[in-house]
Parts: structure tokens; sequence; C-alpha cells
């Protein structure tokens, strides 16, 4: 009796420990990560691989096809005139308040109404959620 227990304990723990070893997380390298968690030199962001040439004579990344390339870089005579004023800081409404209406230009004066409008509706509405 006492040899059926010793197996049945022997079946257990071999049971056991193929569980475990079937449950254990594997790693791609199928070394398993020492040390703590977060930040090692593994996580270190990886230097570019693009020689100074190509970064600076290709748009990098800008491709959105399977097959294409990276665009290159054109001269600036090539690219429209709009594409130079995207980034122009332009007045706030506080700015365009104090100016005089009848001397804005036209883009100036639609923003004005677009932006006054904007400051009155949430004004009315601010007023409203109180009441």
């Amino acid at each position: 009796m006492a040899m059926n227990h010793v197996r049945s304990v022997r079946h257990i723990l071999t049971t056991n420990e193929a569980l475990v070893v079937a449950c254990q997380r594997t790693y791609a390298t199928g070394k398993a990560k020492k040390g703590s968690k977060g930040g090692g030199a593994a996580d270190a962001p990886k230097a570019s691989t693009l020689s100074k040439e190509i970064k600076s004579t290709t748009v990098v990344g800008a491709n959105i096809l399977k097959e294409g390339t990276d665009p290159k870089i054109q001269p600036d005579s090539e690219y429209p005139d709009w594409l130079w004023h995207l980034l122009d800081k332009r007045m706030a409404l506080s700015e365009l308040r104090r100016k005089n209406i009848e001397t804005l230009p036209y883009e100036d004066l639609k923003r004005f109404v677009k932006l006054d409008n904007r400051a009155r509706i949430k004004e009315n509405n601010s007023v409203k959620a109180k009441n």
C-alpha cells in the first residue's frame, strides 16, 4: 500500500512540474529577462541607421504605399506659396477686438466674426447652464 501511495505522489509531482513548465512564459530570445522592471539598456532608443545624406534629401516616413519610396525634398520654389504661411501666428480675438473693424483685411475680418460668434455661443451656454 505504501508503494502505491509513493507512486501516486510521484505521479502528482511530475504532473505538477509538467504543468508549471507548460505554463511558464518564454521569450523570443529563449532566455528569461533578469533584473527589475522598467528601463534597462535594451529599452533605450536605438541610433538611426539612416545616413545624414539620406535624411537631408528625403522625407523619411512619408511613404504610405507598400511598394513606394519616400519622396525627395524639392527646392522651395516647387512648393505652393500658401504652404509657407501655415505656421504663421494669427491674432487672437482680444487683439482683433482692439483693432478698427473697418480697416481689417478680409481674412482677419472673417476670423474675427468666427471667433466672436464662438465666444458668444460659449457665453450663452454658460449662462443657461447656471440657471
